[in-house]
């Protein structure tokens, strides 16, 4: 085990937005270090669902997120021999980490030609409660209300 946590990094808040979750959400979806291309598929999957659906897109993504985040999952844990599928509360971090990585990993397998056209859509279905991410959290609370019965082994 480390001698210390380490420290806690800041993220500066976003040029346009001035949101730091948006940074975070960048952050995630960048590759290869290449966070301009990343903004900007960003800020055009927003604009785009600014233009089907009539809203203001970030709080569309926002509510997109908040339906995406799970508030329970399971966790294995090793009891005499035996593995358990333990439910656990989701830390606040964590919850949000979560949201963000399966809302860029079902847009990325989604049908669309372009990440910012996926990216939209992926917004839109999970802001209405459907598509693949919001899926992905139901059958999470699946599993750990499944599992209800193993609780007591949480420490």
């Amino acid at each position: 085990m480390r001698k210390a946590k380490p420290k806690k990094r800041y993220i500066l808040p976003d040029p346009k937005f001035s949101d730091t979750l948006v940074t975070r959400f960048v952050n995630y979806l960048m590759v290869d270090g290449k966070k301009s291309v990343a903004y900007n598929i960003f800020y055009d999957a927003v604009a785009q669902v600014e233009e089907k659906t009539g809203e203001n897109g970030l709080e569309m993504w926002k509510k997109a997120l908040n339906n995406i985040m799970p508030s329970v999952e399971v966790k294995s844990r090793r009891v005499g021999g035996a593995t358990f599928q333990v439910p656990m509360e989701v830390r606040p971090d964590r919850k949000i980490t979560l949201g963000i990585k399966w809302m860029i990993r079902f847009s990325r397998l989604r049908g669309e030609k372009t990440m910012k056209d996926r990216l939209a859509g992926e917004i839109i279905a999970a802001s209405k409660g459907e598509g693949a991410a919001v899926k992905k959290k139901d059958d999470t609370h699946r599993m750990a209300e499944a599992n209800k019965a193993f609780s007591h082994f949480r420490f």
